[in-house]
């Protein structure tokens, strides 16, 4: 057994504390006002190498210098998850429906994040097992593994729910935002200038994804090729259909506001038809408050009485 003496904590102790102050104290903003040489700087980097040279200048934060020396190895364990793992495409579709702005890179890194924490609360949880030698070894032994598999699944199921229930907001969207458009439409307005109104007007998730594809035609990006890239990325059946209409009508000439008031109606007969099977999934679930809360207070009201008469004697 390794004994650590006093001198070696108190170095310890001394090193944590300056790292500490030294990262608090690259955090704190300057109080003073920035110099008019900073301020001109960035405006003049295509004429001046001093401009160049001042504006690349870093403060003394030893975050980055830390995140240099842990990149490899951050690098390789995350190419060995994804081997391990896979499903990296999977990842780029879920974060797309997510709505997160994670690239799969980071998310891999969140989760071994996730994993070092789990390997560290199986070693606290090894470290009382055997200690206090109230259970098997064995229960020691499996912690680490059963943290560390925890922490490297918990944020996949985590985006992944998060990725259902933003596609559920959507659904429920869908139908309101098909007939914006197809009242825009009607209007006289074209379909871009109608996207742009819809995604400008709503504030929901489909909104959002719309405003992403108006801003992709901005850029140059034919609007047939933004709204498959987004139904591709997305998934959203309601919203595919609706794309698959969209662009062989938008080809060949055909009136939208036909074909819009068609996938309107669709998406809310597939509303109900959701709504109802949730209602049918949701019966057997509804029976246990009855059972065990509402039906024994109701015999307990109904048989009290005549206990409380036997009891008194009457």
């Amino acid at each position: 057994m390794v004994r650590v003496t006093p001198l070696a904590l108190a170095v310890l102790a001394g090193v944590g504390v300056g790292l500490g102050l030294w990262i608090l104290s690259s955090a704190v903003p300057r109080l003073s006002r920035p110099t008019l040489v900073s301020r001109v700087a960035p405006y003049v980097l295509d004429l001046s190498a001093e401009a160049r040279r001042l504006v690349s200048r870093r403060s003394a934060d030893p975050s980055p210098v830390f995140g240099a020396l842990a990149a490899p190895v951050a690098g390789g364990l995350r190419t060995a998850l994804s081997r391990v793992l896979g499903g990296d495409e999977a990842i780029t579709r879920r974060l797309r429906q997510a709505g997160s702005v994670l690239s799969v890179e980071a998310f891999r890194s969140r989760q071994l994040v996730w994993a070092a924490v789990g390997a560290a609360a199986g070693v606290g949880v090894a470290a009382l097992v055997w200690r206090t030698g109230t259970a098997a070894p064995l229960v020691g032994v499996a912690a680490i593994p059963v943290g560390t598999g925890l922490g490297l699944l918990l944020p996949e199921q985590v985006l992944a729910r998060g990725a259902r229930a933003r596609l559920a907001r959507m659904a429920d969207e869908l139908p309101t935002v098909l007939e914006f458009l197809a009242l825009s439409l009607s209007a006289g307005e074209s379909l871009p200038d109608a996207l742009r109104r819809v995604a400008r007007a709503s504030s929901g998730e489909l909104a959002r994804d719309l405003a992403a594809v108006v801003a992709d035609v901005h850029l140059g990006v034919p609007l047939a090729t933004a709204l498959t890239g987004a139904s591709d990325a997305l998934g959203l059946p309601g919203f595919t259909r609706c794309v698959d209409q969209l662009v062989p009508a938008l080809d060949r000439g055909t009136p939208l506001v036909d074909v819009l008031r068609a996938q309107t109606q669709d998406a809310r007969e597939e509303t109900k038809r959701g709504l109802i099977e949730s209602a049918g999934k949701k019966e057997v679930a509804m029976l246990v408050p009855l059972v065990f809360l509402i039906l024994p207070i109701t015999v307990a009201f109904a048989v009290f009485p005549a206990t409380l008469v036997l009891d008194l004697g009457f």
